[in-house]
């Protein structure tokens, strides 16, 4: 009878959750979200910054062209601030201390990543040092 009574509470309790979840899709966009800046030289640092930013819901789309409820609070982000007359690249760090280096296409080089950037050096080195060896064995025979 417990159990039953739980799962009835959880069928009830669901539809409420979900439209708690979905609740963010519900709002307005946000107002630069869509809309250019006035300034042409500041909306064409914003599209230069907007394009190097990917978006967090989508599949490998940039900021730019996701139509994510999201990655237009991202853009909105981005213009606000570029009007403000913050630097690009300190738009792109904070961006990052938010939400992580998922959140930038060029990746940095910190302790916990360079040994991806190392990897393929080392790679090619093993490679011509077995090639190396390979060819010194097959010219004494």
């Amino acid at each position: 009878m417990k159990r039953l009574l739980i799962a009835l509470f959880a069928l009830l309790l669901a539809p409420v959750l979900a439209s708690q979840l979905s609740a963010q899709d519900m709002l307005p966009p946000a107002p630069y979200a869509y809309k250019q800046l006035s300034d042409p030289e500041q909306e064409a640092k914003a599209q230069a910054l907007m394009e190097t930013l990917r978006c967090l819901k989508c599949q490998s789309q940039s900021i730019a062209d996701s139509d994510a409820p999201m990655a237009g609070d991202m853009r909105h982000q981005v213009r606000t601030r570029i009007a403000a007359g913050e630097d690009p690249e300190a738009i792109r760090q904070w961006l990052i201390e938010r939400y992580g280096d998922y959140v930038s296409y060029t990746p940095q080089v910190k302790p916990i990543t360079w040994p991806l950037f190392a990897a393929p050096a080392v790679i090619l080195l093993l490679a011509a040092l077995l090639l190396r060896n390979r060819f010194r064995k097959g010219g004494k025979q």
